[in-house]
């Protein structure tokens, strides 16, 4: 298997697990995927730190089992050194679109990859 292919597909499923509801409700499965000096610039322009997301992320946008969902496509990634993949992709979630932009980062040589820096710019409806 490809080192590359597999670090990006690592990092990709990071991120699905991030937009699944059962992750976003619980402090320990977030752990897992967040960088501890993870840092988000969101669509809002709201800077958001570690600690700052695992307390909040339980009552943000999808989050709830029977609410609106985030719908990904379009994803790229390249694995940019030994351990750092960049991912960029389109999300959809109540007829919004953003275009998304993350970095994930492995340490250490049985560590998964984490999220490290995510950034999140709306997308103006009508815009390509």
């Amino acid at each position: 298997m490809n080192t590359e292919s597999a670090a990006v597909r690592e990092a990709i499923a990071g991120e699905l697990r991030l937009m699944e509801p059962r992750t976003r409700v619980s402090r320990s499965l977030t752990r897992e995927l967040l960088d501890p000096e993870f840092v988000e610039v969101g669509a809002s322009g709201r800077r958001w730190t570690y600690e700052e997301m695992l307390a909040e992320l339980p009552g943000m946008d999808g989050a709830a089992e029977d609410g609106p969902r985030y719908e990904p496509s379009d994803f790229t990634g390249v694995l940019l050194s030994p351990g750092l993949v960049h991912l960029t992709y389109e999300t959809t979630f109540d007829g919004n679109r953003a275009r998304r932009s993350s970095l994930w980062r492995r340490q250490g040589a049985a560590a998964t990859y984490r999220l490290y820096y995510h950034q999140a710019t709306p997308v103006p409806p009508g815009s390509e």
